[in-house]
């Protein structure tokens, strides 16, 4: 039995994706606006989402909106900004009650839907223009948000290190824009953008529990977008690594971070993108693999150090907080776990054990209405058709060779560190 069935059929300019399922107790609905990342709009996309969650026509005000979704039994509403490979990903997620399991049957998925659509297609605005006071309201938050990122020393690493490593590529764009933009937008520039996006967007809509389909999509006839071809972003070039780069930083910190970027030029879709996954697996995306045992454990060089790896981007990254002092010991011993993977040392065990914690992380993220959207989503920005079976079938098919293989397309690109003040 598969462990979720996604029925997917064209709407009126979006994609609507049922997945029926009695495993949860709330129906879900995840409405995802996809365009490529572009340093022109980033920062319009990230502040439109939340001027578009604050208010709408009918509910002009945060209180309104908020007393309504209290008034459908606690209905909860929450917006999500992200990128994906060259994409920029803005989501609407409103969890609702399975009215099944009310004493009174009101229609409440239809009455979810319908909010969805007051809050897309009829917005808090009047000739032309947003509401001014709203705007300047989510603007102020949407400033703290990206200097929170600069108070957050692992994020600032992270983000610094992409950056650096993809400088002239959109990828080096945060989800959450650029904060020397955000002033500049007004209130008629961002509503002309909002109309750009509803034309031009890639649109999809995500709804999980024990629904009936076809009243499902009877439903959704509220939301009517144009038909669109939807923009899509430059073609995906293999990018070689020409010379590796060092940047190094200082600030007033306690503890540096070290941050590295790999390119792996393999990404979701790809025949050997589950050979990659059981590559940072063993490599250093658990607490058993490579570098949590050998950097942090047997040398302790290192307060905290993982990998992970970015799906549609070909990226790898490999993250650690650790003295200044120990910069040139820590790159060497990860330089050589790098090696051991390139060279096959590594066990039967180790592969057996990596298996079971993507196969349990993916169940995990099955438990959640809207982890299981997260995984299927991949399938939108790929163009492909992977079930949650097939990913894990895939993980258990992967033979140590194939990971070897996929270890010798892996190639160092920058290295990043911020050295903190301890010690001195």
């Amino acid at each position: 039995m598969a462990i979720a069935k996604e029925t997917i059929r064209k709407m009126k300019g979006y994609t609507l994706h049922t997945i029926k399922t009695d495993k949860y107790k709330t129906n879900t609905l995840v409405w995802k606006m996809k365009a490529p990342l572009d340093k022109d709009t980033v920062t319009l996309r990230a502040l439109l989402l939340n001027v578009l969650q604050s208010s709408t026509k009918r509910y002009d005000t945060t209180a309104k909106l908020r007393t309504y979704l209290d008034e459908l039994y606690g209905a909860s509403f929450y917006v999500d900004t992200a990128k994906k490979g060259e994409y920029h990903i803005i989501s609407f997620t409103v969890e609702i009650a399975n009215e099944k399991f009310l004493h009174n049957a009101e229609p409440l998925l239809q009455k979810g839907i319908q909010f969805l659509a007051e809050v897309l297609l009829n917005p808090n605005a009047d000739g032309g223009q947003f509401d001014q006071a709203v705007v300047e309201k989510e603007k102020r938050v949407l400033k703290q948000r990206l200097q929170a990122v600069y108070d957050d020393k692992m994020r600032y690493a992270n983000m610094r290190l992409i950056e650096e490593m993809c400088k002239g590529e959109p990828f080096a764009l945060q989800a959450n824009g650029i904060i020397d933009e955000v002033d500049a937008i007004t209130p008629e520039s961002l509503f002309a953008y909002y109309q750009r996006a509803i034309q031009e967007d890639e649109m999809d809509l995500f709804v999980t529990g024990d629904v009936d389909e076809g009243r499902l999509a009877a439903f959704c006839e509220a939301l009517i977008f144009p038909d669109r071809e939807a923009t899509t972003a430059a073609a995906r070039t293999l990018r070689k690594v020409a010379e590796v780069r060092k940047i190094k930083e200082s600030q007033d910190i306690r503890q540096g971070k070290l941050n590295i970027g790999y390119r792996t030029n393999i990404v979701f879709g790809n025949r050997d993108y589950f050979a990659m996954q059981m590559f940072n697996g063993i490599f250093g995306g658990f607490s058993h693999s490579k570098l949590f045992l050998n950097v942090r454990e047997k040398a302790s060089l290192c307060y905290y150090v993982s990998s992970q790896i970015e799906s549609h981007k070909g990226l790898m990254m490999v993250m650690s907080g650790i003295e200044s002092v120990n910069y040139e010991k820590a790159v060497s011993i990860i330089e050589k776990q790098m090696e051991a993977m390139k060279n096959g040392d590594f066990s039967v065990q180790e592969m057996e054990q990596t298996k079971a914690v993507i196969r349990n992380q993916l169940l995990e993220a099955t438990d959640t209405s809207r982890g299981l959207v997260e995984i299927l989503y991949h399938n939108v920005i790929a163009k492909k058709q992977i079930g949650v079976d097939d990913w894990i079938r895939e993980i258990e098919a992967v033979e140590k060779g194939e990971i070897v293989k996929v270890a010798a397309k892996i190639e160092l690109d920058t290295i990043y560190f911020l050295s903190g003040s301890e010690g001195k």
